[in-house]
């Protein structure tokens, strides 16, 4: 562990510590113990919705994350060719900093509840995420083959004949990873409506049908467990498998309503603009952008901030407590049962929405921040640990290292906490766009106000808000950035 990681971690530490006195961690007086035995009994003894209800909203969720993901990777494949360009780059950086729930919610005022509003809600964060992705895949790639074209070859056949060969295995590994990441996405685009898995899981708990709602996190639990036998075969070739389920993904997508152009053109030149600006009405223009500034962004901005930086901390001290449980490095094959359990526990944690996690801590703690640090800290903490425990393993130890707390302490520790900060600070972004979204379960957040937008049809508000967290996005993943070039 090297001084400057040890430097960046207490300082993230003591951030977090100023916190505390200024979020909204109030317990509030519930009485949540009947409503959570009901819950631990319908974990129990789950129940199964109509077959053909969970059917379609499993086809519809795959459905929605396939196509967008082969769309997003073809186009951000496109993006990374040209990614040193400021204007991609800042492209990218704008798209990729709004949720997909946010997404959702603007393509909803256009397309309704349909397919195109699922598809695009996350192509287009997943477009800016895999053209950087895939910008940084192809710098990390050797040289030497370039050098071996003519030197009148053009940039686009060096990017196809030497760093595109290279980069390939990493880029259809992370495609794989983000198709994980896109199915979670379809999921909670069902929070909104759209008909995936999230609308009939949403549903189950309001119901308080704890039993169904437990089936349908089961299904969903199967269907990401899974994906390294459905997504591949041994008989099939992928080149052939991935086209084929595209096609079955084309002819699942529900049915979507006409749309007119006019209600496109409508909202992109009225809808979403105050009606001052639209009057000409410079001076109420400045009142109104200052209004919605000081008396609501920057409020919410404010309790944003507070409630990531707890999160991300707590995440921290929960990925170094929860990795070596899951890992070979600590559990040899004689504790196979051990690591095993703890696998399963990582694909829970990681597999359930943070939705959910808020929607079980808000019976618990009350409508305060409690539940938005603990649903994110634990959801992030699972993915973390995930991953952090694949690199333990890919390490080599000495024969006469120490066992036990000592190895955990002062060998394997010490060489991952690189990676487990790198790791974090990735997540840090994705940790504030997530406790953006957490206000639409009242918590007040940047996405309980422009949740409030939405229902009552000011979408000029809305806009605005969604703007000032895409800025908020873009600021932290510069300076994070900053932070692992140290």
């Amino acid at each position: 562990m090297t001084s400057s990681s040890k430097n960046i971690s207490l300082a993230f530490f003591i951030v977090a510590l100023v916190c505390i006195p200024f979020a909204d961690l109030v317990v509030y007086q519930v009485e949540p113990w009947d409503e959570l035995a009901r819950m631990g009994q319908g974990l129990i003894q789950p129940s199964f919705p109509e077959l053909s209800i969970l059917a379609d909203s499993l086809i519809n969720t795959v459905a929605f994350a396939l196509l967008a993901v082969s769309g997003a990777a073809v186009l951000g494949l496109g993006l990374a060719l040209i990614f040193k360009s400021r204007i991609v780059r800042i492209f990218s950086a704008s798209v990729r900093a709004v949720h997909e729930l946010f997404w959702g919610l603007i393509f909803m005022q256009v397309y309704g509840l349909s397919a195109t509003t699922g598809i695009l809600a996350i192509l287009i964060p997943f477009t800016g995420i895999f053209a950087k992705m895939f910008a940084e895949i192809i710098e990390q790639q050797s040289r030497v083959p370039n050098t071996t074209l003519a030197p009148q070859s053009d940039h686009v056949s060096r990017y196809i004949y030497t760093w595109l060969p290279q980069a390939w295995p990493q880029m259809v590994s992370y495609t794989r990873y983000r198709f994980e990441c896109a199915l979670r996405s379809s999921t909670i685009l069902g929070f909104i409506g759209l008909p995936t898995l999230g609308f009939y899981l949403e549903t189950a708990f309001k119901q308080g049908q704890y039993d169904e709602a437990a089936g349908l996190l089961f299904s969903f639990f199967i269907l990401i467990a899974t994906i390294r036998w459905w997504l591949h075969s041994k008989y099939i070739p992928s080149t052939l498998l991935v086209p084929l389920y595209l096609t079955l993904a084309l002819f699942a997508l529900p049915e979507s309503p006409q749309v007119y152009g006019s209600s496109l053109v409508q909202f992109l030149s009225h809808d979403i603009w105050p009606k001052a600006l639209l009057n000409g009405d410079i001076f109420a223009v400045f009142a109104w952008y200052q209004h919605q500034l000081l008396d609501v962004a920057i409020p919410a901005l404010w309790d944003t901030l507070l409630l990531s930086q707890l999160a991300m901390v707590l995440t921290g001290l929960l990925v170094l407590l929860f990795y070596p449980w899951a890992s070979k490095v600590f559990f040899p094959k004689r504790f196979s049962l051990m690591r095993g359990f703890g696998r399963s526990a990582l694909l829970i944690l990681r597999s359930v929405p943070e939705m959910i996690f808020a929607f079980v801590f808000l019976l618990i703690f009350g409508p305060s921040g409690i539940p938005a640090v603990l649903a994110l800290a634990l959801h992030n903490a699972g993915l973390i640990s995930y991953l952090l425990m694949r690199h333990s393993e890919q390490l080599n130890y000495r024969t006469d290292s120490g066992r036990g707390l000592n190895h955990y302490v002062y060998d394997v520790t010490p060489r991952v906490y690189p990676h487990f900060l790198s790791l974090l600070l990735y997540r840090w972004e994705v940790i504030i766009r997530e406790s953006a979204i957490l206000g639409i379960l009242g918590i007040t957040t940047l996405g309980f106000y422009i949740d409030s937008a939405f229902e009552d049809i000011r979408y000029d508000r809305a806009l605005f808000l969604i703007v000032i967290s895409a800025l908020l996005n873009i600021a932290v993943d510069s300076f994070s950035r900053k932070i692992r070039a140290l």
